[in-house]
């Protein structure tokens, strides 16, 4: 972890993410931090709860001496490349890759965190400070896919709370008198906040409403139009990349509580009612 860091910005989850980003950008102090490296304990677990795939992109901010990117190709399979500041520690981490084999698949460039394109990345690793998580935040949100992972050691995003939290023992950290680190996991969640025109199919029959959705991060909530009764609330909402599972409450299809699981693909989303674990109706929305 080598980065340069900046006074605390205000960022948010909303329409003007990138702007925010690049608010933030501009309002840099620049402060040096040590290089830290991350326990190889902790860099296979981070690796694995990422869930990381032969052949996937992982880009690792704050590479340091290339460990992450290096471990990610030879074990995995993966390709990609680390960003880091520190002109020593890219030379080196490039001789270390091509020692391991794997320059072909992975490289390490000396550039700004915050101007490096993040779209292509199924996998994004951090080892950096508190703020720079929340000054990235908005920008990781805004170019990262639905269903892509952010895995952070020792470090949170604020009120952007994670999919998965592990403790994981570390007798040789470099830094603080316990031991251990923290890692984090979250999985980009598809944007579904709005109106949606609402359909349920049941054999030949079919009924259409309105479902408005609210959403922070990867949390859901919203109400359906039932006639008779007006809007009434949704629950349970909540998405893992494009996946969406809501609870329709009792009397919308059924006299219980029935859920609904469904795919995101941009302004459409379709799915099934499950019941009792099993399908008992499809369902579609279009935005």
């Amino acid at each position: 972890m080598t980065v340069r860091i900046v006074n605390r910005p205000a960022v948010c989850f909303s329409a003007a993410l990138l702007s925010l980003a690049a608010a933030a950008q501009d309002s840099l102090k620049e402060l040096d931090t040590p290089y830290v490296p991350t326990p190889q304990v902790v860099v296979d677990r981070m690796l694995d709860l990422a869930q990381l795939k032969p052949g996937e992109m992982v880009i690792d901010l704050g590479s340091g001496d290339g460990r992450i990117m290096i471990e990610a190709a030879t074990r995995y399979g993966a390709r990609g490349f680390g960003v880091e500041i520190d002109p020593l520690l890219v030379k080196r981490s490039n001789e270390n890759a091509l020692r391991a084999g794997v320059a072909d698949r992975v490289k390490f460039l000396q550039q700004d965190l915050f101007k490096t394109d993040f779209h292509e990345a199924n996998v994004l690793t951090l080892y950096l400070l508190p703020d720079v998580n929340l000054a990235l935040r908005p920008k990781i949100l805004a170019e990262l896919k639905a269903g892509a992972r952010v895995v952070s050691h020792d470090y949170n995003m604020g009120d952007w709370r994670p999919d998965a939290e592990e403790t994981i023992p570390a007798p040789d950290k470099k830094v603080g008198a316990r031991k251990e680190s923290q890692v984090y996991l979250w999985t980009v969640p598809a944007k579904v906040d709005g109106d949606w025109k609402f359909e349920l199919s049941s054999g030949v029959k079919s009924r259409r409403t309105r479902l408005a959705l609210k959403q922070k991060y990867q949390m859901v909530s919203g109400t359906v139009e039932l006639t008779g009764q007006g809007d009434v609330p949704v629950s349970g909402g909540k998405l893992s990349g494009n996946e969406l599972r809501l609870t329709l409450p009792a009397g919308a299809v059924d006299r219980g509580p029935v859920e609904m699981v469904g795919r995101v693909n941009g302004d459409a989303i379709a799915g099934t009612l499950r019941k009792a674990g099993r399908d008992i109706a499809k369902w579609s929305a279009r935005r």
